[in-house]
C-alpha cells in the first residue's frame, strides 16, 4: 500500500490540498517520507517571506480500502531553516548587570546561597550581635554564598592581581579609606570610601593604588635612583658666527 502513496498521483493529491490548506503557492516536491504502513508525508519548497529554508508538508493516507486522502498539512522547518533557540526559562537567562530600575528579582527556590535567619531573642546584648552579623534576618548567606561571592570579589578589577595593585606598593589594608566587611568576609575585603579611587567598590585588602592614605607628595630631589638634573650648572658657550658657517659645530 506506501508504494501508491509514493506515485506522481499521491504527490498530486498532496499539492492540491496544500494549496488548498493554506493557501499559498507550493514551490517543487522536495521529498516523501513513509510514516508507517499506510501513510507517507510529502514535502515541498516554501517559498514564504522570512521563511527561507521552510518547507510545506502533507500527510497522505490510504484507508484498508484503496481510497487516499489527505490527514494533515503544515508548514514545517527544513534542514537548514532558521528557526528559534531552544526556551530557556527567564531565571535561566537572568546575567548580572540585567537588573534594572524598577525590577523585581527574587532568589530562586532553594537558592543555595541562602538559608534561614532567626528571630530576636529580646536578649539587647544578644540581638545587637545578632544584628551585626544577620542572624535576625529571614535568610542570610550560606557558607557557598560567601565563597562564590568572595571569588568573584578576588578575581575581579580590584582584587590582588589587578593591573593597578601590582603598579603599586600600597595595599588597601592599611590604608585610612578601607571599610572592612561585617562578618567572616572582614578578613579579607572591604569597600574603599575614597572618591579619588575606587570609591564604593569591594576591594580586595591586597589591593592597591596610589591614592593610599600613607602616600606622600614628590619631594622634589628628582628620582630615587638618580640625582637630579640641575639645569643651573649647564654653561653656556657662544658660538663664534664664523665657525657656525663654516660648519666647524
Amino acid at each position: 500500500m506506501s508504494s501508491a502513496l509514493h506515485t506522481s498521483a499521491a504527490v498530486d493529491v498532496a499539492r492540491a490540498a496544500l494549496e488548498t490548506d493554506e493557501g499559498a503557492a507550493v514551490g517543487a516536491h522536495v521529498a516523501s517520507v513513509a510514516e508507517d504502513d499506510f501513510s507517507v508525508a510529502h514535502y515541498f519548497e516554501a517559498d514564504l517571506p522570512a521563511y527561507r529554508g521552510w518547507q510545506w508538508c502533507a500527510v497522505v493516507a490510504a484507508s484498508p480500502g484503496g481510497e487516499v486522502t489527505v490527514s494533515e498539512t503544515a508548514l514545517l522547518p527544513g534542514p537548514d531553516a532558521l528557526t528559534p533557540p531552544a526556551w530557556v526559562p527567564w531565571d535561566q537567562r537572568v546575567r548580572a548587570g540585567d537588573l534594572a530600575p524598577g525590577d523585581v528579582l527574587p532568589p530562586a527556590h532553594g537558592d543555595p546561597r541562602l538559608e534561614p535567619g532567626y528571630m530576636l531573642s529580646g536578649d539587647p546584648e544578644q540581638d545587637a550581635v545578632a544584628g551585626e552579623i544577620g542572624v535576625n534576618l529571614e535568610r542570610v548567606m550560606t557558607r557557598l554564598g560567601r565563597t562564590e561571592a568572595a571569588g568573584r570579589w578576588l578575581e575581579s578589577e580590584f582584587g590582588p592581581e589587578a593591573e593597578m595593585a601590582r603598579s603599586t606598593r600600597f595595599h588597601c589594608g592599611d590604608c585610612a579609606f578601607y571599610l572592612p566587611l561585617a562578618g567572616v568576609l572582614r578578613a579579607a575585603f572591604g569597600v574603599c570610601g575614597n572618591e579619588f579611587a575606587a570609591d564604593g567598590r569591594v576591594v580586595h585588602a591586597h589591593y592597591g593604588c596610589g591614592a593610599h592614605s600613607s602616600a606622600t607628595g614628590s619631594s622634589g630631589s628628582g628620582s630615587p635612583a638618580y640625582p637630579p638634573y640641575d639645569d643651573g650648572e649647564v654653561e653656556n658657550v657662544e658660538i663664534p658666527a664664523a665657525l657656525e658657517a663654516a660648519g666647524g659645530v
